[in-house]
Parts: C-alpha cells; sequence; structure tokens
C-alpha cells in the first residue's frame, strides 16, 4: 500500500471513528443540505401603524408582499425596549434570567459569556452565522457577536447610532461602528451599508446560513436618503413644518428599509436560494410617537414620529402598542400564507428553529419559549399553547398573559386586567370586577418574578451603562 493509500484509509478510519462518536459529525455532511437559510430581520422601534399592510402611512410594498405570501404573525410579542427583545431571540430566555440589566436599553454585557445562542447553536451543526447591524448586547468589543456565536459581525454595539456619523452618544461608547470587533471609520448612510453587508452574506451560497440583520431603522435619529423622501413628494403630514419635516423623515426612512427587505430578496432569487430560505420579520418593540435625538450628529429631533393605533401604548410601555409588534415569516412551500393569530413571543424562535434545523442541545438551555413549528405549519397546534404564559418585564413592572386574559402590574399603582379577545385595544380594566382572576394571575406572576435574576452580575458592577 503506498504512503497516500495508507493515510487516505487511516482518515477514513478516524473519521468513521469520529462519526460515531460525535452524532453531528456524521450526520452533518448529509444534512447540511437540506437544512433552510435563515434570514432573520429586527426593524427597530418600527410601530404597529408605520407599515402598509396595517394600513399605515409609510409606503412599504415589499414587506406587504412578503406578510400577503407569507404567515402574518397577528400576536407575536416582544419584550418593550430594545437589549431586553434581543435578549430573548438569541437566548430563547426571559432577559430577567440574566439579571436587571437585561430589562432595560442598556450598554452592558446582557448575557454572560459562554451563554449558548442561536448563533452558537445554529454554528455548532455547521452553518455560516452573519451579524450585520444593531448589536446592543454589550457594547465593548470583547462583548460583541463575535464572542456569542457569529462568525462575522459588522455594524454598531451600542444601541442606537446616527445613520451619518455612524457615532453614538457622547461618551465612552461614542465611537461604536466595527467589523469583527474592530472599531473602524466608513462613509455612507448607516440602513444602506447594513444591507450592503447583508446582501454580500447572501450572495457568497456559503449554506446553510444565518444572516442577522438587526436594522438601526427606524430608531432615531430618524433619517433616510433624499430618494425615500422623494416617495412622498405631494404628501402634507402636518400643517406644523417641524412636525410634517419629522414624520417625512419617518416614512423615508420606513420605505428605506422596505426597500432594503426588497434587495434581500432579490438577492435570494438571483442565487437560487429563495426555497431554501425561511425569512423572519419582527420589530424589538413598538414605535414611540415623539423624541428628541440625543445622538452625535445633525439630524433633527422628531415631533411626529412613530404610531401604534389602534393600539393602547407605545414602547417602553406594557400595553400593546409596546410589546405586540409587526412581524411575519415567509417560506415558500414551506409555510402556507395565512394570518396567525395565536399569542407568541420572540423567545420562541430558539427552540422553534432549534426543532426546524434539528439542533439538540447538550445540557437544559431552560428555554422560556416553546417550539412554535408545529403551529406555524399547520400541521398541529402547540401542546404547550394551551397553558402557556407570556411573561414580560420591565424596571417599573410587570405583565403576564394566559389564554385571552392579560394582568399589567407596575410598581406603582393598582394592577390592571384585559379580556384581549373582547377588548384588544385596552379600554376596559376589569381588575375590580374579576378579583379572583386578578389574584389567579398574580399567583403566575409572582412565579415567574422569582426566576428571574435581582442582583447586578458582579463583573459588571461599577461599568458605564
Amino acid at each position: 500500500m503506498t504512503a497516500v493509500l495508507r493515510f487516505a484509509a487511516l482518515a477514513c478510519f478516524f473519521l468513521a471513528v469520529a462519526g460515531a462518536a460525535i452524532p453531528h459529525l456524521a450526520a452533518n455532511a448529509a444534512d447540511l443540505a437540506s437544512r433552510p437559510n435563515i434570514l432573520l430581520i429586527v426593524a427597530d422601534d418600527l410601530g404597529w401603524s408605520d407599515v402598509g399592510w396595517h394600513g399605515g402611512f409609510s409606503k412599504t410594498p415589499h414587506l406587504d408582499r412578503l406578510v400577503r405570501e407569507g404567515i402574518e404573525l397577528d400576536q407575536h410579542y416582544v419584550q418593550p425596549v430594545c437589549t431586553p427583545t434581543r435578549t430573548a431571540l438569541m437566548s430563547g430566555r426571559y432577559p430577567g434570567r440574566f439579571g436587571p440589566h437585561a430589562l432595560a436599553p442598556s450598554n452592558l454585557r446582557a448575557m454572560p459569556l459562554g451563554t449558548v445562542t442561536l448563533a452558537s447553536a445554529l454554528q455548532s451543526i455547521g452553518y455560516q452565522t452573519y451579524q450585520a447591524g444593531k448589536w446592543h448586547l454589550g457594547a465593548r468589543t470583547e462583548w460583541g457577536p463575535n464572542q456569542f456565536g457569529f462568525h462575522h459581525g459588522y455594524g454598531t454595539l451600542t444601541g442606537a447610532a446616527d445613520p451619518w456619523t455612524h457615532k453614538y452618544r457622547r461618551g465612552p461608547y461614542e465611537d461604536t461602528w466595527h467589523r469583527d470587533g474592530k472599531l473602524f471609520d466608513e462613509k455612507g448612510n448607516a440602513t444602506e451599508l447594513i444591507a450592503a453587508e447583508a446582501v454580500r452574506r447572501i450572495e457568497e451560497k456559503r449554506s446553510p446560513w444565518l444572516v442577522y440583520v438587526p436594522f438601526h431603522a427606524v430608531h432615531t435619529p430618524v433619517d433616510a436618503p433624499d430618494e425615500y423622501k422623494r416617495l412622498y413628494d405631494g404628501v402634507k403630514f402636518d400643517n406644523d413644518p417641524a412636525r410634517h419635516d419629522s414624520r417625512l423623515r419617518m416614512a423615508a426612512m420606513v420605505s428605506q428599509l422596505d426597500a432594503k427587505v426588497g434587495q434581500f430578496v432579490t438577492a435570494l432569487e438571483a442565487t437560487g436560494q429563495r426555497a431554501s430560505t425561511l425569512i423572519i420579520f419582527t420589530s424589538d418593540n413598538g414605535g414611540i410617537e415623539s423624541l428628541q435625538n440625543a445622538y452625535v450628529g445633525e439630524v433633527g429631533h422628531s415631533p411626529l414620529n412613530s404610531e401604534n393605533d389602534p393600539l393602547r401604548g407605545q414602547k417602553a410601555t406594557l400595553y400593546e402598542g409596546g410589546i405586540r409588534v409587526c412581524a411575519f415569516a415567509n417560506w415558500p412551500g414551506k409555510l402556507a400564507p395565512r394570518k396567525h393569530t395565536r399569542p407568541m413571543h420572540v423567545a420562541d424562535w430558539f427552540p422553534t428553529l432549534a426543532s426546524l434545523v434539528d439542533y439538540h442541545p447538550q445540557a437544559d438551555l431552560r428555554w422560556d419559549g416553546i417550539n412554535q413549528w408545529p403551529a406555524l405549519t399547520g400541521t398541529a397546534e402547540s401542546t404547550e399553547q394551551e397553558s402557556r404564559t407570556i411573561y414580560i418585564a420591565m424596571g417599573g413592572g410587570r405583565m403576564l398573559r394566559r389564554g385571552d386574559w392579560k394582568l399589567i402590574a407596575m410598581n406603582q399603582g393598582k394592577p390592571q386586567l384585559y379580556n384581549l379577545a373582547a377588548d384588544p385595544y385596552e379600554k376596559r380594566d376589569l381588575a375590580e370586577s374579576e378579583p379572583e382572576r386578578v389574584a389567579e394571575l398574580q399567583k403566575l406572576l409572582a412565579a415567574e418574578r422569582a426566576k428571574d435574576v435581582t442582583e447586578l452580575p458582579a463583573d459588571l458592577v461599577g461599568l458605564p451603562k
């Protein structure tokens, strides 16, 4: 036997042994081709009525089509602000499980290093994993996406940035634009740059892949290139010039976001990957109706910004307008077009996708989310749905939904109770007339709250937030 043949024989032997010892290694070669690509898009501060499919003020033809041809997730819940939603999405757990800092917008590291994330799980079974956009799970370079399962990360480490300067607020995190944890300066509009990065990763065709695109749009500072403003020539949003300009910038930024999603679909079609790609779209929380711009740059304030009507409330509230968001899933030939009206939470995506791609964690990841794939495909309702509670906490209070009943318990004031089937816009507080139900939900809420970590991790104490 020649040296080459002996080497080949030994290589085959060791691969066979390794495959027997590590089932995923043996299975990956055969299974990778059958696993879908996952395009996971997160808009920032997108209001319920900012989009076309909800009859909103912005033009969103590409998103409207994806909703029409996919599954509209009509009761998709998230956390009321940014960092917590991203924590739940990546971990499959409610953010309070990691500490109080994960319940608020923060530049601290949201999850401990070594946390198994959606990205690291997919990476472990052969996926190429990419992030392009806003991270907001730790603003230091040593806390970036590369440390949490992404082969490559790009964009900002902080929670927001000026679309033109790419800078955060003045202070230790002002410079935040990075590639793979290395800060650098780059010219151009942030939304355009992020979309171009995502398109490049799609066109590489290194399947299967996860391309996670958490846009800055439409978070303040709100602005977009002039070509998107021209879409609204002749539209008068308000008699006050400052309010008209504010709403024009908002509408343009929403349309820019829509156009970039359209580019993703075009790239998938041009590379022959459309049929093998699941697209998921959500916002991180509801819209905010007006706000000041505190970021380094020259973009103006936003006195007339987002809309959540007819839902009550907005970003940073526990009413539906803060936590029930624009969302859909689209996968031609796999997900039949329809409106999905069963409640789900953003933490559900990790266990749902794990089931879809046949990922089995080596240890209990203590997911709060549940596998929604049977319900989404219509093959069966989730066996956990009937007894499911959705728990959402923030610094000032907590919310629990069970079935059609929703309890809001703020730190100050009396509890509020709503029946969302009869009163989806939360106009009638039934707490006084339903004391037994309030008590029942308070007990469930207390059980969930007991699972949260109340102390800041020791290594984060004293660091700038």
